[in-house]
């Protein structure tokens, strides 16, 4: 077979394996015929495509740059206008700012010297609309969306009319219409789940819509919707679909439901994504989550750096910083940077996200008056919202500050309500960090037995998630030394290492303990890191070493 035919038989292979989404094999063929010098500008196109679904934004970029020249030398004015488009998208969005205003420019002009009335200036509005919905102008981006919604439906083009009506939705969001945005979005959503819209706009639309349910609280559709693109993604195995941000969102979800070794495993890609070619704006967001986990884990001086990197790249390190300082004994400190943080903050969402975290350093630091302003603003906020997150989070401070202020019994009564709140909105370490305050509120009414039952479920929760800090607080407020397990493993890893000491297979030790394969090999492969071992027979070995396997396995067994 000649170059020729081979160059045509990959491209052609490529063409047809592009349109199964099998991605790997789509890149594999169309570069092949890249190299043998057989692919045109649509090819050429695809090929750039699938480069950016694996993941490789820089050679997407480089790629879809030749797209755009084949276009121009070919004649195709509005292709080339389109490909200029994506090129400056991608650089939007990693932040170089400049360039893109330059592809922006160029596709301009290629339209207006060409006198055309085409779809891609739809795409073209796009920018501008985004740009001042960030500056936070949300009725004038509604228009601008809407204008390129309707030329999205003029043009038969499902991927710029659903980036137009994605862009109403943010809008009215951000307008504070959330019942209008949210059904917006919603709408949105089913033109990306029948398969109408392109992988690559179906991949923004769900990391946009689940980061959207997120500014607004609706954890409910945020977590809906993350499944749903775990799905979608898992029909397409090649798929790489989550940058940086996306990565950093879905970290913040995993560790509200306690999933905090996926949780960092998460923010670890997203900072790994966010630093390359060089670091983007929302790699301070990285960093603080990153943060966030290690003072969750009691680990304060790792998460002291990264509060303070995260500071560095223009993300303010509180309240999780103001939380550290009160661990650390520095209660005045902590108060004083928290009140100089409310002073500058005014945006809806960040308030209720700073807070929660004011309250608890507030009356720490004694200023319970000030606690009770704070607290009061959570529960107003509440009210707009309609979040049962926030609902949760200002009943707690509200139990918080009562029980400060000695209204013990109504204390009680705000903190199960949170409690409540915080099952629905499936929360497993706030809830507990609630039930330690319904112990200190049952211990006022001299209820000792309701208090301890409320601690060692608590404590229960702590071990599993290893939130050494809080483990230790239970250890004080019940009289009673925290019980340390070696290695620093949860109860559940010292269930299932026992059993692995014993011969066990995921698959036995799962229907054991009633819970997936899936599961058990995750507490094994935390097992293994926590304890520094590379096999079973290691970890089998520490077991035995450390005297864990005995009556506990002998009655798994």
């Amino acid at each position: 077979m000649t170059s020729g035919s081979s160059g045509n038989v990959a491209a052609q292979r490529g063409r047809e394996a592009f349109d199964r989404r099998e991605w790997r094999t789509a890149f594999d063929e169309l570069a092949a015929a890249d190299v043998l010098g057989h692919l045109d500008a649509d090819g050429l196109e695809r090929l750039a495509t699938a480069d950016y679904l694996l993941g490789r934004d820089t050679e997407s970029a480089e790629v879809m740059a030749r797209a755009f020249r084949a276009h121009c030398d070919a004649g195709q004015v509005e292709r080339a206008a389109r490909a200029a488009f994506w090129l400056a998208f991608g650089l939007m969005n990693r932040g170089e700012m400049a360039p893109a205003q330059g592809w922006l420019g160029r596709a301009q002009r290629l339209l207006d010297d060409a006198s055309l009335d085409c779809v891609e200036r739809g795409y073209l509005l796009l920018p501008a609309a985004i740009g001042t919905l960030f500056t936070g102008d949300g009725e004038s981006a509604l228009g601008l969306f809407r204008q390129v919604a309707v030329l999205g439906d003029r043009f038969g083009d499902p991927d710029l009319a659903t980036l137009g009506r994605l862009g109403q939705g943010q809008s009215l969001l951000q307008l504070g219409r959330p019942a209008e945005g949210v059904a917006l979005l919603d709408e949105v959503m089913a033109w990306v789940a029948s398969g109408e819209v392109s992988p690559v706009v179906s991949g923004l639309v769900y990391c946009a819509v689940i980061l959207a349910c997120q500014d607004v609280f609706d954890l409910r559709r945020a977590r809906e919707w993350t499944s749903a693109l775990s799905r979608w993604c898992a029909e397409q195995p090649d798929l790489v679909p989550y940058r940086g941000q996306c990565l950093v969102h879905r970290s913040e979800l995993m560790t509200l439901s306690g999933e905090w070794v996926d949780a960092m495993r998460e923010v670890r890609r997203a900072r790994s994504r966010l630093s390359r070619p060089a670091p983007q704006p929302a790699i301070g967001m990285a960093l603080y989550q990153q943060g966030e986990l290690h003072r969750l884990q009691g680990e304060t001086a790792t998460a002291e750096r990264l509060y303070r990197e995260a500071h560095r790249r223009g993300r303010s390190p509180q309240p999780g910083l103001a939380l550290l300082r009160l661990a650390q004994g520095r209660s005045a400190e902590a108060a004083a940077s928290l009140r100089r943080e409310l002073d500058e903050v005014h945006d809806r969402g960040a308030r209720v996200r700073l807070l929660p975290g004011c309250v608890e350093v507030l009356v720490a630091a004694g200023d319970v008056a000030a606690g009770r302003a704070a607290a009061d603003e959570l529960t107003a906020l509440a009210a707009e919202v309609g979040s049962a997150y926030v609902r949760a989070v200002a009943a707690h401070a509200t139990g918080a500050v009562l029980l400060a202020e000695g209204a013990t019994a109504a204390a009680l009564t705000s903190l199960r309500g949170a409690w409540v709140a915080w099952r629905e909105v499936d929360a497993p370490y706030d809830g507990a960090r609630t039930r330690v305050l319904i112990a200190q509120a049952c211990l006022g009414l001299e209820d000792t037995d309701a208090a301890e039952m409320e601690l060692d479920a608590a404590l229960h929760v702590f071990r599993e998630l290893g939130a050494a800090p809080d483990i230790e607080r239970v250890a004080r407020l019940s009289g009673r030394r925290a019980r340390q397990e070696p290695g620093g493993l949860s109860d559940r890893e010292v269930e299932v290492l026992r059993l692995v000491a014993t011969g066990r297979t995921n698959r036995s030790i799962a229907l054991e303990l009633v819970i997936s394969e899936k599961t058990v090999a995750r507490h094994v492969s935390n097992i293994f890191t926590k304890l520094g071992c590379r096999s079973r027979a290691a970890a089998t070995a520490y077991a035995y070493e450390h005297e864990l396997v005995g009556h506990g396995a002998d009655a798994a067994g």
